[in-house]
């Protein structure tokens, strides 16, 4: 019997519970103790029953006084049992719904602890299904652990199989080295997974949390940089030849780099020219010119004798990278292709074939790319855009087509510097933190259903001097569960209000080939109004569009309505952006009061990850990189830092993990990345 047997293996777990367990991620003994309580119940503290509030969660302790059973005509609610609890102070009526079970149980004039929601009314003082605990029967629990549940487990469930677990600890071994142990003053591993679940004091239970939230930023960030490492090390690189400079594509530009865009190309070129395999990053907020950036990178890969491959996560991304860089290259002799799942047969096999005879210098395309059947000539350079929408395999799966090529992720989700260290820890970072001259602010206003018609007036205006627009719902249909507008119906709606204007509809259960003409047509100015749901959130450039309507802007995260705003502000004309908010929580308006003064998506990102935390960030989920189940980046900055300092000095000694004293932590890296295809460290 060990920490790895199947959580079957717990006496009172059949099938049916495993099942449920496992939609909690619970497959082994090592799952369960790894899932931490979400909350703790306070029972240290009893109460006098005439110092109790109304609302009041608070543990009592008394004598049973009268049991009474009745009969309800509700039929889901058939038996009431109430019981009258008394202690030196008073009087307080303990009221469950269809509790036989609890009759046969509880006993007339014996003690018992009582804890749960107090409501008076009247004066009248009950608790309604509080939980229930003999005198001295958990003692050492005067904190008791409250666990995230699903359909068929219940907190005593939990409860008693950690217990069982936990004392069946002797197989767990230390795995952090003695010498990180000593100089953080940490607690040692069995301790902290004790008192992370049972905590005999408030003391433990910080210590135990301090341990474990040590441990999770730790082997993340060593993880990461361990995989970095290999990389580096893993073969050598491409020297793209120095004859090529990236100068004679920039220099003949219609338009001057910025000092940010020269800086991060200059970056590139010198990982590129040297042995060693670029792994690189580059974040840049929406519009600061990220994608001339890759085009100079390609520049010097293909005069070099390589081929080059981007990566777009939706076919419209890659359709308009295609288009544009078939343009923009078509002066240099750079022959493009583009591949994507819509593509025929018979097309798709020409293509392939001119890739693997090297006639295709650059190919662009979707996650259609990384089939096996995709072969290159002579890959050098990896480049994927919106890297947030892919992950780590998709990465490596797309690497591994070239003989250790340079690789460029570029994303336009700003990402504040301490979550980008953790989700791209295995990369460097270019940051563009400065937009083109010239660009003007998109002016943001936030609005109520009321002031819908005076929007309504305004879009009339801007479509009058030509101009388009676009307006996004969260849904594309009505729903009975969720308050919100849907795209079909505010499309509906606008078609009855602008009659004169063209106005068409956008949504993600489209055919691709319907999604690509709606586009089309909007980028050519056909289309006035374009009604969608967020599929225009990435990468669609169209300049003349320059009002964006978000209806119940309060179901977006604020990341997310700074992606869908710039899909305006790309001419040269002044744009705008309409929050519809139909919200009167406090985050609702914290976002929109920091949507409307600032178009810092670098700000903004701060501000997101204060509001909602590092779960799951702008929707970033990086296949195969462990979440964090304790940590929160925005909380535990220090601890953060002080596993970074710690991580360095390890690895300065001990690069590749080699030393005895280190294998333990190799073995728990490898287990803790084991989603990572090919992670050998």
């Amino acid at each position: 019997m060990g920490i790895n047997d199947e959580i079957k293996t717990i006496k009172g777990i059949g099938t049916k519970k495993a099942i449920a367990l496992e939609k909690l991620g619970i497959k082994t003994k090592e799952d369960l103790i790894n899932y931490y309580p979400r909350d703790y119940e306070d029972r240290s503290n009893i109460k006098n029953i005439n110092n109790i509030n109304n609302g009041e969660t608070a543990l009592l302790k008394g004598k049973v006084t009268s049991i009474s059973k009745t009969n309800n005509r509700n039929k889901r609610k058939k038996q009431i049992l109430k019981l009258l609890i008394e202690d030196n102070t008073g009087s307080i009526e303990i009221v469950f719904f269809n509790a036989n079970y609890l009759e046969k149980v509880l006993l007339k004039n014996y003690e018992y602890e009582f804890f749960g929601k107090v409501n008076i009314l009247n004066g009248k003082k009950s608790m309604l299904h509080p939980d229930i605990s003999k005198i001295k029967e958990e003692e050492n629990l005067n904190i008791l652990p409250v666990y995230a549940l699903t359909k068929g487990i219940t907190q005593k469930d939990l409860r008693k199989w950690q217990k069982i677990v936990i004392s069946e600890l002797n197989d767990l071994e230390e795995y952090l080295p003695y010498s990180i142990i000593e100089r953080n003053r940490l607690c040692d591993i069995k301790y902290a997974i004790k008192n992370i679940h049972f905590p005999e004091n408030k003391q433990k239970l910080k210590e135990s949390k301090y341990r474990l939230i040590f441990d999770e930023l730790f082997l993340l960030q060593l993880g990461l940089l361990s995989i970095r490492n290999k990389n580096k090390i893993d073969g050598k690189g491409i020297c793209f030849s120095k004859k090529v400079e990236m100068q004679s594509f920039t220099n003949n530009l219609s338009y001057n780099l910025t000092k940010a865009q020269t800086r991060v190309i200059e970056e590139i070129n010198k990982d590129m020219e040297s042995q060693k395999i670029m792994n690189r990053l580059v974040q840049g907020d929406v519009g600061s010119g990220k994608t001339v950036i890759a085009e100079a990178a390609i520049y010097k890969a293909v005069k070099s004798g390589y081929q080059a491959v981007m990566m777009a996560p939706t076919e419209i991304l890659a359709r308009q990278h295609y288009e544009n860089l078939q343009k923009d290259f078509d002066e240099y002799n750079i022959s493009v292709g583009f591949l994507a799942s819509s593509i025929k047969i018979k097309e798709k096999k020409e293509i392939l074939n001119d890739l693997e005879m090297g006639k295709i210098d650059l190919l662009i395309g979707t996650h259609a790319i990384i089939q096996p059947y995709v072969k290159f000539f002579n890959l050098g350079l990896v480049i994927t855009d919106e890297q947030h929408r892919f992950g780590v395999n998709q990465r490596n799966l797309l690497s591994d087509k070239g003989k250790n090529p340079d690789i460029i992720v570029m994303t336009a989700t700003p990402i504040p510097r301490t979550l980008a260290i953790i989700l791209y820890g295995d990369l460097d970072i270019s940051l563009i933190d400065e937009m083109p001259p010239g660009r003007k602010e998109i002016i943001t206003k936030e609005i109520n259903s009321k002031g819908r018609k005076a929007a309504y007036g305004f879009l009339n205006t801007e479509i009058k001097k030509g101009r388009q627009v676009y307006v996004v719902a969260p849904l594309i249909d009505e729903s009975d569960s969720i308050n919100a507008r849907s795209a079909v119906s505010i499309y509906e709606d606008l078609k009855n209000i602008f009659k004169e204007y063209k106005i068409n509809l956008l949504h993600g259960a489209m055919k691709q080939s319907e999604k690509d003409t709606v586009m089309e047509q909007f980028n050519a100015g056909e289309i006035n109004i374009l009604v969608s749901t967020v599929v225009i959130e990435v990468g669609i450039n169209v300049p003349n569009a320059t009002i964006m309507v978000i209806e119940n802007s309060e179901r977006f995260g604020l990341s997310q309505l700074h992606q869908l705003r710039g899909r305006v502000g790309r001419g040269s004309y002044q744009s705008y952006c309409i929050l519809v908010n139909q919200s009167n929580s406090d985050i609702a308006k914290k976002r929109a009061q920091i949507m409307t003064s600032t178009n810092d998506g670098f700000i903004i990102a701060e501000k997101d990850l204060e509001l909602r935390g590092p779960g799951e960030f702008f929707g970033i989920k990086q296949h195969g990189v462990p979440e964090l189940k304790i940590a929160d980046l925005a909380k535990h900055i220090k601890i953060l830092n002080t596993t970074k300092k710690e991580v360095n000095l390890l690895l300065e000694k001990d690069k590749f993990l080699i030393d005895e004293n280190n294998k333990k932590i190799k073995e728990k890296i490898i287990m803790t990345f084991k989603n990572i295809d090919n992670i050998n460290i």
